[in-house]
């Protein structure tokens, strides 16, 4: 194994080189592991695999027979992770062209060498400082000549050279650009950035924002087009639209000056073929009142397909109108073909917080296996008007619960179920949708899911889909807001609605993984991910943990995951959902993995970074895992 030590990070400078042999161990060994077929490289060269989005490798040196072998081929430890709150690693790496990047929990950049995370460069934004946010990694682009790393920092955007690390002088003001520039508003006391990593198409670098929640409103959401080279804004896609832009009549007038959000926190996909980019976006905010953004809300919620040259409009689709319930598009459409009856169709799968897959046709947006309107229940709150339906797919089947009635209050315990009955009963609750109120109001599927970030992977040759989900109620209780407050009501936080023992108060499963057959619109399995150890010696079967980190799947049959709380990173077989193979972290694996060849060996990495929204311990590390070498 290999390891960078923490106190040889902390005298990193701004962006160093270090020699590969800093780490010790592998390098050099180019024997195969048994099984082993090919010598070259097979990268995983963005965010999620590919620009489709769908997770998946055609790697096949790993696969259901020899999973169990699977042991630790490298450490790397960044050196950088905070105990209170507990920061969190949530990077799916890169690896492109014998080279891996990936960041670290106050967003330092690294690059490494994939075949035993020897660290050749480290970039570091805050100087030493600590981040304030999370990253999910970086992009890169290359015109052949030169190639760029691009990262989000706060609110500014690096361009680093990707041989050294420097910023790139050329691009902007000394290697970065201010987010909070170029929006068509005055932001600059608003909170702009981006935590999921930006699509790189020809030139253009186009990238999605995360923005405050409210009250009140915060910056738009906007989608930006940036070009590669200078750092100058290209295009710019309003998804709050102004006056006269397709949209705008789903808004009251001026909405579009003090409204926020509606933005791409998750990521996107593109296909290169048609030259279309796929947005997934968020809520329009403030998150839980919309009284003075009455409207079906364009583009918040929405699956969006741009022109990924100009940002002009093809179609959208909304998965939620006028959202009151942080109900994000939180994740990047996985761009799928299917086939229904003997025909081919390409289509865009979007999961969602609400636990549905929306199936829609890549070309017109339109939904395969159709939706429904159904009515969703009123407001009951001052100035608020709830929109009256909700969209519902009619296939594939929620793989989340709908809707949090008495009969699904826990039952672990007699003195948990009774204690959350009492407490059930004070709240508003009932079926999904049920708006925010003053009584507080049980939102179910709660604010992390169903799907969050963590997103879906797709097998192209079953067509079936791969998600992991939450299944928590939230409490969440309205109250008026401060006199002279520049908005009527305000909320109390977020909570996650307990029993006494500080599990979740509804029966189990807690947090699942599914397989989706989206060629029937069927789910083929579901499975609890995750366990507390604590529980099972009681008696009670495997309930899942609440989970934050996505799938990848292998042509060797396997899904690897991490996500839990319980700190273990898993493979199950592909077809059946059995668990063939996990291994203990040394903190929670909250990050999607990464698959790739290098030296003619198959690795899996995966980061360990704890902390973040679950508040276990944090760490600091990343693994890599490989066949053991003959």
């Amino acid at each position: 194994m290999s390891a960078v030590g923490g106190d040889l990070l902390r005298s990193l400078s701004r962006s160093i080189f270090l020699p590969a042999l800093v780490a010790l161990g592998l390098a050099g060994c180019s024997r195969q592991p048994g099984g082993a077929s090919g010598t070259g490289n097979v990268d995983w060269p963005v965010y999620g695999g590919d620009l489709q989005g769908t997770r998946y490798s055609v790697l096949n040196q790993i696969n259901r027979e020899n999973v169990v072998r699977l042991e630790p081929a490298w450490v790397l430890s960044t050196g950088d992770r905070r105990d209170d709150p507990p920061s969190t690693i949530e990077c799916n790496p890169i690896v492109v062209n014998g080279t891996m990047y990936l960041t670290s929990a106050f967003i330092r950049v690294f690059a490494v060498d994939p075949e035993n995370g020897a660290v050749r460069w480290v970039f570091d934004p805050f100087e030493g400082s600590k981040a304030k946010f999370v990253n999910r990694g970086v992009s890169w682009w290359s015109d052949g000549r030169e190639s760029r790393i691009f990262v989000v920092a706060d609110h500014w955007l690096y361009s680093l050279d990707a041989g050294s690390g420097r910023p790139v002088s050329s691009f902007g003001s000394e290697g970065r650009i201010d987010l909070r520039e170029g929006l068509d508003r005055p932001v600059d006391d608003k909170l702009v950035g981006a935590t999921t990593p930006g699509l790189v198409y020809k030139d253009l670098l186009i990238l999605g924002s995360y923005n405050d929640e409210g009250p009140p409103g915060g910056a738009p959401g906007h989608i930006r087009a940036i070009d590669v080279r200078t750092g100058q804004r290209r295009w710019i896609f309003h998804t709050i639209p102004h006056p006269g832009e397709f949209g705008s009549d789903t808004w009251e007038e001026g909405a579009w000056q003090t409204a926020g959000s509606a933005n791409c926190w998750g990521g996107m996909s593109l296909d290169l073929k048609r030259g279309v980019a796929y947005i997934a976006t968020g809520s329009p905010s403030f998150d839980f009142y919309g009284g003075d953004r009455k409207g079906q809300n364009l583009f918040g919620n929405c699956v969006v397909a741009l022109r990924a040259d100009t940002g002009e409009r093809v179609w959208h689709f909304q998965t939620v109108h006028h959202d009151l319930w942080d109900y994000d598009l939180p994740c990047a459409p996985n761009l799928v073909t299917i086939d229904r009856g003997g025909r081919r169709i390409e289509a865009v799968a979007q999961v969602t917080k609400t636990g549905q897959v929306f199936v829609l046709d890549r070309d017109t947006g339109a939904p395969v296996f159709g939706v429904e309107e159904r009515l969703a229940p009123p407001s009951t709150l001052e100035g608020e008007e709830a929109w009256p339906t909700q969209p519902f797919a009619l296939a594939p089947p929620p793989f989340a619960r709908h809707g949090y009635t008495e009969d699904l209050v826990t039952g672990i315990s007699a003195e948990s179920h009774d204690s959350v009955l009492e407490r059930f009963r004070a709240a508003r609750a009932g079926e999904i949708f049920t708006p925010p109120s003053l009584e507080g109001t049980l939102v179910y599927p709660g604010f992390h899911g169903g799907a969050n970030w963590s997103g879906a992977g797709f097998d192209p040759g079953t067509g079936v889909l791969y998600v992991n989900a939450n299944e928590l109620p939230w409490l969440l209780t309205m109250v008026d807001a401060e006199p002279g407050r520049p908005f009527r009501y305000n909320h109390t936080g977020y909570h996650r609605f307990i029993d006494p023992e500080g599990y979740p108060a509804v029966k189990p499963p807690w947090g699942t993984l599914n397989a989706i057959d989206l060629n029937e619109g069927k789910i083929r399995w579901q499975v609890p991910l995750g366990e507390f150890a604590e529980l099972t010696a009681r008696g009670v079967p495997p309930t899942g943990t609440e989970n934050f980190g996505g799938t990848i799947v292998t042509a060797g049959g396997l899904v690897f995951i991490g996500a839990t709380k319980d700190e273990k990173f898993r493979a199950f077989d592909k077809d059946t959902g059995r668990v063939l193979w996990e291994y203990r972290l040394p903190a929670g694996g909250y990050a999607t993995p990464c698959t790739y060849l290098a030296g003619g060996r198959q690795f899996v990495v995966i980061a360990a970074g704890g902390g973040g929204k679950l508040e276990t311990k944090s760490g600091d590390k990343y693994l890599a895992f490989a066949l053991p070498l003959k």
